[in-house]
């Protein structure tokens, strides 16, 4: 096939994959945020995912917010999100106007390939039919598809798009072979072809419903080691020893895979009548840490008598994970809006985030700077800039400091999961 490519999303998965595409085949990279669009063209990567190097290199790719630019392409691409609503149901909002979009300008012969997390069954049962009706065409005659779940990692520059593994997928079996061909053309680490979309589809989701779960679990030891006094990562550092047991940290599960990705499956799990109790359950507990954490930290200024309406606390971190800028699905706010609660004044500084972003979706402002007066100090996320801080000194001036990431010495800290 003479691949013509459209990426339909230019985030943190869609730009990575437009640039290695771009390599070797003409590609357009769509989106609709003209701001976005416009950065591109110059160069500039807001997330940090690709260098101006890499966008460079990457020859034969162009930028478009016009759909119609898409239309002289062959091969759409996928890379929306997929969040959740406020009642935590799949949102599939993004996934369908995408499909319409993509669908009113298929032309016979077409391939569309999602890689956008979704249930399994999402792609044949919601997308095609949209694609069928904004083109006229019928599906695996005139159009075909495939499914190609995202493995990528906000944050991390060694696990990169061209060396995770790529699972594919495709509609029938010569759409499965050219949407493989096609990723194997780049990927260096190689694809591996699923029997249908179905299980490639589903395998997507479980890999993060299972990080979530795992997590949950050391999030439960967490809460009742502290219960019995006994410090959770000397715990797990001693477990850690047998050969087969997993590295799992407790933490704040937020961002917009593994928080998110679990209720995709419950929703559909539901929708076939059944009531999944353990990945539910483990979310329940992921959701909670948050709250957990501002309790532990109210009760230690109460016993240091700094507790008032005048205590200050900082909270050093915003972004769901360290090194990236991305505030999506942050659960630090969940630590911020507990806080506020006892009538404490919170101050938030992370100048990794974006600070129209963090003003605009939860209303802070972010602090410019650290200030040396604080009442407690809350380490949320381990930007690797937090930890070049002299933390002694930090020590001598803080009455309280408390390490949720469990990565700043034990005798510098009061409390930690």
């Amino acid at each position: 096939m003479d691949f013509k490519v459209g990426i339909v999303g230019l985030g943190y998965v869609g730009l990575p994959l437009a640039v290695e595409s771009g390599k070797l085949y003409p590609t357009i990279g769509f989106d609709i945020n003209s701001i976005r669009i416009d950065e591109l063209k110059s160069r500039i990567d807001r997330t940090l995912e690709v260098t101006k190097t890499d966008l460079e290199a990457s020859i034969l790719l162009e930028y478009s917010k016009d759909a119609k630019d898409l239309s002289q392409c062959n091969f759409y691409i996928v890379t929306v999100p997929t969040p959740i609503d406020e009642y935590k149901n799949p949102d599939l909002r993004p996934i369908i106007s995408a499909s319409q979009m993509v669908g009113s300008l298929l032309k016979s012969g077409d391939i569309v390939v999602y890689e956008s997390t979704v249930f399994p069954g999402c792609t044949e049962e919601v997308c095609v039919p949209i694609l069928e009706k904004e083109s006229g065409l019928k599906f695996n005659e005139n159009f075909f598809c495939g499914y190609s779940p995202e493995r990528i990692n906000p944050g991390d520059k060694e696990h990169r798009i061209n060396n995770i593994l790529k699972i594919t997928s495709g509609s029938n079996q010569k759409t499965s072979k050219k949407v493989d061909a096609f990723y194997n053309s780049f990927i260096k680490a190689g694809t591996h072809l699923a029997s249908s979309i179905k299980v490639a589809e589903a395998a997507k989701v479980i890999e993060n419903s299972q990080r979530d779960i795992n997590i949950a679990f050391v999030n439960e030891l967490a809460i009742i080691f502290d219960k019995l006094e006994i410090d959770t990562h000397e715990v797990l550092e001693a477990a850690g020893t047998k050969w087969n047991f997993l590295p799992f940290k407790p933490g704040l599960v937020g961002g917009h895979c593994i928080g998110v990705d679990p209720f995709y499956l419950t929703q559909k799990a539901e929708s076939v009548g059944h009531h999944p109790q353990v990945i539910l359950s483990g979310r329940k507990i992921n959701d909670q840490m948050g709250q957990y954490v501002a309790q532990k930290v109210i009760k230690l200024l109460g016993s240091k008598r700094k507790l008032s309406a005048e205590s200050k606390v900082l909270i050093l971190g915003f972004t769901f994970k360290e090194n990236c800028p991305d505030t999506r699905n942050t659960r630090v706010i969940d630590i911020y809006e507990e806080l506020i609660t006892y009538g404490v004044k919170v101050s938030v500084y992370d100048p990794s985030a974006e600070v129209f972003q963090v003003k605009e979706e939860y209303g802070i402002a972010l602090e410019k700077s650290i200030d040396s007066n604080y009442d407690a100090i809350i380490l949320a996320v381990a930007h690797s800039g937090f930890l070049k801080l002299d933390w002694n000194e930090i020590r001598n001036s803080t009455p309280i400091i408390y390490d949720v990431k469990g990565i700043l010495p034990k005798n510098l800290i009061d409390g930690r999961l």
